[in-house]
């Protein structure tokens, strides 16, 4: 008998495990692949980048981990764990299934229809690291060789070689897709670009250009040559037309995930994010939360309250600030269309805060920290339809610094300094960078909660409570990942010494992952 997740060309039973019972159980294998010809492969291609992205697995892949370690949200549901560092397994098992059953038999479809030399080829490398990298960020080693292939048991492998390899097909992409600039390969069903290979293109460098961020601390020689490389090969410049965002429909099961639980109440802005935008009077604010019903001005919570400490007045939904407009439906003061809000994948401000930090280290990046660092708020302000310059300019010159947000357990503020950038401090300079960054990535909580377990430039709020017996004081430790799987030590027992050993620490949620030093 067959016994692991990475079995997935047979005729399998999955069921997607859910905190609650708004999301349906898949009872059918409706990733199983056979006899696929060269016409369905835009079809592929589409599930594969909506399931590179956690499609509407959101919930349980995303919002109740990465985002709420981010800390761009708290919880607010006081029957859910995660947020004061409960690891379930049963929820977290969503992220690993979008992957193996979602997007990795699609994509290993593809490269076995398609010549190396292909433009679609190179896109579903691309995707490929997208999927991947958002995956063993969450746990470290994960299958990812042997990942696919039909065996009793398959490896993991160590973060080292699987970004090594990540840099690999991200090269190669990018060499083939330079001579494929007058195709569309995929045309609409691409779902990111619609076929645009030179977006393609700097979609890729970017990547390339964070994940050699990603490894500044561990292999910074590696990192500075991946980083310079991907500079000079092209990448994001200007927001929103490079921008990468995910189509999305208000029907069916390409919804975006956001928008599809907001009007759940589980969630609310966190006080991290109120300390920082009301401080620095950010014009972001109303963008990404709408006020309190309640005070009609913007509030948050600190994460990891108790269920008890959640009934206060002061931490109820109706408190507190709810998630934006555009990922809100009418009844909550949002759109009708909110639904088919575009996903956010990446943004051009993140290229340019990528290279600030880069010039930081004294790498070639195509400008000093200051004018990327400027350019970077500059992008992010014009993707979320922030055009007076005037207004730009007042906030990057600000020199109002974080407040003490107004919350239940009276926080100070997150941090010391302004918007305004510290051309005297480095280690500022880094901090500043690090928190604007954490802003224009909103509201993409696995990239944001990886940056910030990387860089610590800044520090975010210790929870409030942990009910983890692996953080005993919130005030010096923090989660630095998710625990390997329970259907995996069932599952795929043989595999997992391994994993332990490769991980190089214990199986915590305090063992840092190959990257990050701090």
């Amino acid at each position: 008998m067959m016994k692991t997740l990475s079995i997935f060309m047979g005729a399998l039973l999955l069921t997607a495990a859910s905190c609650t019972k708004k999301f349906e159980s898949i009872n059918t294998n409706s990733d199983a692949i056979v006899k696929i010809d060269a016409a369905e492969l835009p079809f592929l291609f589409t599930r594969a980048q909506d399931q590179a992205m956690f499609a509407t697995s959101y919930q349980t892949a995303q919002n109740l981990n990465a985002d709420q370690y981010a800390q761009y949200f708290a919880c607010v549901a006081t029957s859910f764990p995660s947020d004061r560092y409960v690891m379930r397994s049963d929820w977290f098992n969503n992220a690993w299934l979008r992957l193996y059953t979602g997007a990795v038999p699609q994509l290993q479809t593809i490269f076995q229809k398609t010549e190396a030399t292909s433009a679609e080829y190179a896109l579903a490398n691309i995707v490929w690291v997208l999927a991947f990298h958002r995956v063993t960020d969450y746990w470290g080693p994960i299958p990812y060789f042997k990942a696919g292939e039909v065996a009793n048991t398959v490896p993991y492998d160590a973060q080292d070689k699987i970004y090594d390899d990540f840099f690999k097909r991200l090269t190669a992409a990018v060499t083939v897709l330079k001579g494929k600039t007058a195709e569309k390969p995929f045309g609409t069903f691409d779902i990111i670009y619609g076929g645009d290979v030179n977006k393609w293109i700097k979609f890729a460098n970017t990547l390339r250009l964070r994940l050699a961020l990603r490894i500044s601390k561990v292999d910074p020689a590696r990192a500075k040559t991946e980083a310079e490389a991907a500079y000079a090969a092209g990448v994001m410049t200007s927001s929103p037309e490079d921008d990468a965002l995910m189509q999305k429909s208000l029907n069916g099961n390409d919804i975006n995930g956001l928008s599809q639980m907001s009007d759940w109440n589980e969630f609310r802005m966190s006080a991290a994010m109120e300390s920082v935008l009301k401080g620095y009077k950010d014009p972001r604010m109303p963008v990404y939360f709408l006020p309190a019903v309640t005070s009609k001005t913007f509030e948050g919570l600190r994460n990891g309250l108790t269920a008890t400490q959640l009934t206060n007045a002061a931490n109820t939904p109706a408190a507190t600030s709810h998630v934006g407009a555009r990922w809100s439906s009418l009844a909550a003061g949002g759109i009708a269309t909110h639904l088919s809000t575009p996903q956010n994948v990446m943004c051009a401000a993140e290229a340019f805060f990528l290279r600030a930090e880069g010039a930081t280290l004294g790498w070639s990046m195509g400008g000093t920290a200051l004018e990327l660092y400027e350019a970077g708020i500059t992008q992010s302000m014009k993707q979320w339809g922030i055009t007076d310059n005037v207004a730009i300019q007042a906030y990057i010159h600000g020199l109002t610094p974080a407040v003490a947000p107004a919350d239940f357990l009276n926080s100070p503020a997150l941090v010391n300094f302004p918007v305004q950038f510290d051309v005297a401090n480095p280690a500022t300079q880094r901090a500043q960078i690090s928190v604007q960054k954490w802003l224009a990535l909103f509201p993409d909580g696995c990239e944001a909660w990886a940056d910030y377990r990387r860089s610590h430039a800044f520090s975010l709020y210790p929870v409030a409570n942990s009910d983890n017996a692996d953080v005993t004081n919130p005030a010096t430790q923090w989660i630095r990942r998710l625990t390997f799987l329970t259907q995996e030590t069932q599952n795929n027992a043989a595999a997992m010494g391994d994993a332990v050993t490769l991980l190089k620490g214990p199986d915590k949620i305090t063992t840092p992952l190959w990257w990050d030093k701090n």
